[in-house]
């Protein structure tokens, strides 16, 4: 069996650049203001690491992951919480950290129902913002990259899960 193929499409040193500047821009936005970071899992926990260490806010940080249900030609329309937030999200600001939106199901879902709990403030961030699959209305405030097609892994972006420990990003042909 052969190998996948693996195409930089990122750099590791672009990838760091611009996540130190997403944290420069959301420092802006929320300065003044305790921010809940809220973490993605499992792919957004190399792009969540880095971000938060270029925040010069109080970030608490808090962790969520999804699972998918339904027909199979459904998946990722329904979801549920595996892992849901461990304190109040009323009051307060809160970063939703992606690490890819593609289709938007599963932003959306987060989103809705964070909103539901009456945060002060609600943003996206999503290292890679891919458009070409998108579903649902769906705005990414801060995102990344805008990358249109390719499967991509590295950063935290998996195929099987292998190469989310990559360093960048890659387009992954089988």
């Amino acid at each position: 069996m052969q190998e996948p193929q693996l195409t930089e499409v990122i750099s590791p040193e672009a990838v760091q650049a611009r996540i130190a500047e997403l944290g420069r821009e959301i420092t802006a936005r929320f300065s003044g203001q305790p921010l809940v970071a809220v973490c993605v899992l499992k792919g957004a926990f190399l792009y969540f690491a880095d971000l938060v260490r270029h925040l010069d806010l109080d970030v608490s940080v808090e962790f969520v992951r999804l699972a998918s249900y339904g027909a199979g030609t459904s998946r990722g329309k329904h979801q549920v919480f595996s892992k849901d937030v461990e304190i109040s999200l009323a009051g307060k600001s809160v970063l939703v950290v992606e690490d890819i939106v593609d289709t938007g199901h599963s932003a959306d879902f987060l989103l809705r129902t964070f909103r539901e709990r009456n945060p002060r403030d609600l943003a996206l961030t999503s290292l890679v913002d891919k458009f070409e699959r998108r579903e649902v209305e769906l705005t990414v405030d801060f995102p990344g990259f805008h990358l249109k097609k390719g499967f991509l892994v590295g950063f935290g972006m998996d195929y099987a899960e292998r190469y989310r420990e990559l360093r960048g990003i890659y387009e992954l042909t089988l």
